[in-house]
């Protein structure tokens, strides 16, 4: 068959809260949840009521070509194009209220499924017990079962029982008592011939058949009693029961190892959660301390300064009283006294204004306002943890500043140099931390309105990196200030040469060899060789005895050059280069 689906949209048909793994036993059904009522069985072998299934609403809609096979049908007439829509039927697919399976109902619909006779007969079973209404009489259907007969397979009230016996057809009919009997299934009739039980067995439709069916539909099928073939097509499943079963166990245990894990990682993740709160918990509380330390350090140098602040306060005020009188009493003195009164006040009060001039006092504050608090500092540890933060009331001097660098005094056009900057306090100790107002300028000294490009690296730890370029050669001027304030050393000169010079030739130990022996190549030392060689030689005349630069006869390697010859020395010197 050909088929063409096309999905549905909108409500899909699901379980009640509590019913997604299966089944209430073996007679209710998961979406009533009553017994179950015309039972169908699904292909993925959950049973559910008829009527049930036929309220779910489609999940999706299959076009079945009958035919089974692809056919042109464009130039057949009307009665064959009718008969073709005919034969593309739609298959509707449903989910499976247990275990949301696709299942595509046949093209009877939901009354084609199979029927759980087994189900069927749970429920007979269940309705026995006394749950529901009880079991009713097969024949009358007023009262309830009491015998049944193995011969008609039909469940007898005791009225009913009785007329059966009665009867000359069914008096030989053996009768058994309902209590404990495990199979109550009425005969499961033939659908096409509901006169007659399935008792056959038709091997190439596979399905049960009834005699009308074996001379009619299935005349020349092979068909047996199911009696004889049950054993066969009973052992065939068996053999995939045996097949399946070891899966179960395998996905039972995959489960319980699954549940374990589940377990172990609940486990696992209470155990690390505590170990968290425990950590945590603790450096809260290290870190609480730490801030109280902070605290109290801060209130301490708080009333430190403030103590500084009011006896200096106190001091200067009674030092402006005694000014203020010394001053007050000469200028009354000075207007008012005569002259006998001047001079003979004139001893104290010259001792008086003497000693006031000759105090020594600061107009700035003792203290300053400078507190800075460093969270990225290390602090030690608290409680056993690490713990950031510190208070600082270190102040940068500037005359203790120290400037360190091979470029202070000097540098080359074009070239980058650069210095360091130390901050230090009063005391000489070194800051340890950035932060401060740093400001260069570097001027040259012949074009003072244009002051060289600088940068300031922070370090973060009381150094500065200061870096600059200068274009052209000359005297420069540089200026450091710490919190516009110059440090020590500031400001100072730097001379600024000509971009180095490199070397042209070669560094080698002679001419002849670095040149390979040629007669005519020279060397800046002025060695020459028997023969006529104008290059320098080991051991022979004008050679200094150890390596140089054959451009300029430094000894250095490292070094600037400093040849200055003419465009004849130059060629000559050339030839050494290359070689």
């Amino acid at each position: 068959m050909s088929e063409t689906r096309k999905p549905l949209l909108g409500f899909v048909g699901k379980l009640p809260s509590g019913t997604a793994h299966g089944n209430s036993g073996k007679t209710h059904c998961p979406l009533c949840m009553g017994l179950f009522k015309a039972p169908r069985l699904l292909p993925c072998l959950h049973t559910v009521c008829t009527m049930c299934l036929e309220q779910l609403e489609p999940f999706s809609v299959s076009v079945v070509d009958l035919r089974g096979g692809d056919s042109d049908t464009s130039s057949e007439g009307p009665i064959f194009q009718e008969l073709e829509a005919h034969r593309r039927q739609p298959q509707i697919g449903i989910l499976c209220p247990v275990c949301d399976a696709q299942v595509d109902l046949p093209l009877g619909g939901v009354k084609a499924l199979t029927v759980d006779h087994l189900a069927m007969n749970d429920v007979m079973l269940e309705s026995l017990r006394g749950e529901g209404q009880g079991l009713g009489c097969d024949l009358c259907s007023d009262r309830e079962v009491e015998k049944r007969c193995q011969i008609c397979k039909a469940n007898l009230c005791h009225f009913c029982c009785q007329a059966h016996r009665r009867q000359k057809k069914t008096a030989h009919h053996t009768m058994v008592d309902l209590k404990g009997y495990s199979r109550l299934g009425k005969a499961i009739l033939c659908p096409a011939h509901p006169a007659e039980e399935l008792r056959l067995f038709c091997e190439l439709c596979d399905r049960p058949v009834c005699r009308d069916c074996v001379v009619q539909e299935h005349r020349e099928h092979p068909c047996d009693f199911t009696s004889n073939v049950i054993h066969k097509h009973g052992n065939s499943v068996r053999e995939l029961l045996r097949g399946t079963q070891p899966h179960v166990g395998a996905l039972e245990e995959a489960l319980a190892q699954i549940r374990e894990t589940h377990t172990a990682l609940q486990e696992r993740v209470e155990a690390v959660a505590a170990d968290v709160r425990t950590f945590s918990e603790g450096y809260i509380k290290a870190i609480e301390e730490h801030r109280d330390r902070l605290l109290k350090q801060l209130e301490d140098i708080r009333i430190q300064k403030e103590n500084a602040l009011q006896l200096q306060k106190a001091q200067l005020e009674q030092l402006l009283a005694d000014m203020r009188t010394g001053v007050e009493f000469t200028e009354h003195l000075l207007a008012r006294g005569s002259d006998l009164e001047i001079l003979i006040t004139k001893g104290v009060v010259v001792e008086r204004l003497t000693k006031l001039n000759q105090v020594g006092y600061s107009t700035r504050p003792g203290v300053n306002d400078r507190i800075c608090f460093s969270p990225r500092e290390k602090a030690g540890r608290c409680r056993g943890y690490e713990v950031y933060g510190a208070i600082s009331t270190q102040e940068v001097d500037p005359a203790k500043c120290v400037l360190q660098g091979e470029d202070l005094n000097r540098a080359r056009e074009k070239q980058t140099a650069s210095f360091t900057l130390l901050c230090k306090d009063a005391t000489g100790e070194s800051m340890g931390r950035g932060g401060d107002d740093i400001r260069v300028a570097v001027v040259p000294n012949d074009k003072k309105d244009s002051p060289v490009r600088t940068t300031v690296q922070d370090n973060k730890d009381g150094t500065y990196y200061v870096s600059y370029t200068p274009r052209d050669p000359g005297v420069y001027t540089v200026l450091v200030c710490v919190n516009e304030q110059h440090v020590q050393g500031s400001p100072f000169t730097v001379t600024v040469r000509k971009r180095h010079r490199s070397h042209p030739g070669v560094f080698h130990c002679c001419t002849f060899c670095s040149s390979g022996g040629q007669k005519t190549v020279r060397c800046a030392c002025g060695g020459t060789m028997p023969g006529g060689y104008l290059g320098c030689g080991h051991g022979h005349k004008g050679h200094p005895g150890r390596p140089h630069w054959s451009c300029c006869g430094k000894f250095t390697e490292k070094s600037e050059c400093t040849w200055t010859g003419g465009p004849s020395t130059a060629r000559s010197l050339l030839r050494t280069v290359a070689l």
